[in-house]
């Protein structure tokens, strides 16, 4: 008893309630056999030997489903209301299995079996058989392939889930690569200025070992510390872009400036040209540098996506904030091919550092599709070399309406005509069409399969049934009482109706013999006429429609 407790306890409370009710439900018939009259010993023992069996079939449907189906299925030849299980035993089947060839083959053996059983063993009609083969068809086989679809649509809900969690976290990945790339590609730009100020450094240190002028030595000497200071401040500064925190440094600009980078992109062919509002006094030095990287990139995609596309990059100097733009027109051509968007970048994460770039510069970063083209928009603060820290959002600080934080901002996405390239096609999209067709093709199944299989276990058997069995109605208005039955040999069919039913109010002729024939009703192919010989002649004719029409 302590044991059973403790597995109810374990989490299983839910399951046993939901058995529980599901074996009141399936039990109803046969409990309302046990308590309706009339009442007799050996129906009331087999409406209980139901009720358990039922129990045991539910019990184990879990981690047994097939063996609870067979069960059901296999006593419901000794108790009819056990029938009323099939179907939800079935669906079970269907949707606690992994796997479909077991329960075919089992629906197979039913089949073989019963088909033994009834007709060989039992001796019941066709017509038994086919009742009760269509039965198993419809409460079988069609709830399993309901349950079958359900289970596989379940299973393809949930890899999309995981999918989309594994994708996520893919996406993670590369932005944060994306965003240790450029920060190493800024610390090797601050590492060659640093080695420029320890040259200086040796070089006055030099001059100061030489020169015999007290005065000139002062003079180095404060050179050399303030030189030495600055050395110490970039050591800094490489040390916290390196390090895995948010904190942003100053960076060193490059000698080129951005109007000397517009020149040299003219120069080589690309159509742009550069506007410059408000005060155009040098910014800090990590400002100036980001900047420049900003409209570098900007024409680097911009000649690679939209070639022959004229650019504008715009700077605008406020008060507080330097704004930068580049806007590239619709390429003349249209935009490039998936196919012939080849570069240094292909995997679409150069957005990615660029928006590290502007992050780690207090800023923030607009890019994605602009009246045919591309635009992209970087913001940055003006005071970036001194209140940085401030001003540099966290990585997870901007959400989803944060367009320099979305997936297109960020180049994992196609942006449109003229803009960054997508992420190359991977295979999911292949396992996601492939699991919907493998869905479609259950769901299509479950409706067609059991159609199907009726029409055609029903033309098979009324093809079996109405062959050379069928007495035309114009055949038998001719016959008359009193022919003899070796007249009529040419008239009547080779074989008798399958289906030959007894009429307690019409009994046979007392010392005859009838014959049941079909005029090939369809589906069953029932019996219609009863001829009766007596002697070798024909005694009575009946249409035995009247009879049951009544």
């Amino acid at each position: 008893m302590a044991g059973w407790t403790g597995w109810i306890r374990r989490g299983r409370r839910l399951p046993v309630l939901l058995d529980v009710l599901l074996w009141a439900a399936l039990s109803l018939p046969a409990a309302t056999a046990l308590i309706s009259p009339p009442w007799s010993a050996a129906a009331n023992w087999r409406a209980l030997f139901t009720l358990a069996l039922l129990a045991v079939a539910v019990a184990a449907s879990r981690r047994y489903p097939l063996a609870s189906l067979v069960i059901v299925v296999t006593w419901t030849l000794q108790d009819g209301n056990a029938a009323f299980a099939i179907p939800v035993m079935s669906y079970l089947v269907g949707i606690r299995m992994r796997t479909a060839r077991p329960a075919a083959l089992g629906f197979a053996a039913i089949v073989v079996a019963g088909t033994v059983i009834n007709v060989v063993v039992l001796d019941t009609s066709a017509v038994t058989w086919f009742v009760l083969t269509a039965t198993l068809l419809f409460a079988g086989v069609l709830p399993w392939l309901v349950g079958r679809y359900l289970r596989q649509h379940r299973e393809l809900e949930r890899a999309g889930w995981e999918r989309a969690e594994q994708l996520e976290r893919e996406r993670e990945f590369i932005a944060e690569q994306a965003r240790l790339r450029e920060r190493a590609r800024i610390a090797q730009d601050m590492h060659d200025s640093l080695g420029h100020e320890l040259s200086l450094i040796a070089l006055r240190a030099g001059a100061l070992e030489v020169s015999p002028d007290l005065e000139q030595r002062r003079r180095a000497a404060s050179e050399l510390r303030a030189n030495t200071g600055a050395a110490i401040e970039r050591l800094r500064d490489i040390i916290g872009v390196l390090r895995d925190g948010t904190e942003p440094a100053p960076l060193e600009p490059v000698h080129e400036t951005v109007s000397d980078l517009v020149d040299r992109a003219r120069r080589s062919g690309l159509a742009v040209r550069l506007r410059v509002n408000g005060d155009p006094a040098r910014p800090a030095p990590m400002l100036d540098r980001a900047v420049y990287r900003v409209v570098q990139e900007s024409l680097t995609n911009a000649a690679k996506h939209a070639p022959g596309a004229a650019v504008t990059v715009l700077v605008t100097h406020a008060a507080k904030e330097l704004t930068v733009t580049v806007t590239n027109d619709p390429p003349p051509a249209g935009p490039l091919p998936a196919a012939r968007r080849d570069g240094p970048d292909p995997g679409g994460t150069g957005l990615v550092g660029l928006t590290e770039r502007v992050r780690l510069a207090g800023g923030t970063l607009h890019a994605g599709p602009y009246d045919g083209g591309f635009r992209l928009v970087a913001r940055l603060p003006s005071e970036a070399a001194a209140g940085l820290a401030d001003h540099a959002p966290s990585p997870d600080a901007a959400g989803p309406a944060d367009p320099a934080r979305s997936p297109d901002a960020a180049g994992l996405t196609g942006t449109g005509p003229g803009g960054w390239s997508p992420l190359p096609a991977s295979g999911s999209a292949r396992q996601r069409h492939a699991a919907q067709r493998r869905a479609r093709r259950s769901l299509a199944t479950a409706l067609i399969a059991p159609v199907a299989s009726a029409v055609v276990l029903g033309l098979g058997y009324y093809s079996f049934a109405t062959f050379d069995s069928v007495l035309v109605a114009g055949d038998f208005a001719r016959l008359r009482v009193g022919d003899q039955r070796a007249d009529l040999a040419s008239v009547l069919p080779a074989r008798q109706a399958m289906d030959r039913p007894a009429y307690p109010e019409h009994p046979t002729p007392p010392g005859s013999a009838c014959e049941f024939y079909t005029d090939g009703n369809f589906p069953f192919a029932q019996a219609t006429y009863r001829l009766c010989f007596a002697g070798g002649r024909l005694v009575s004719k009946d249409d035995v429609r009247d009879w049951t029409q009544r």
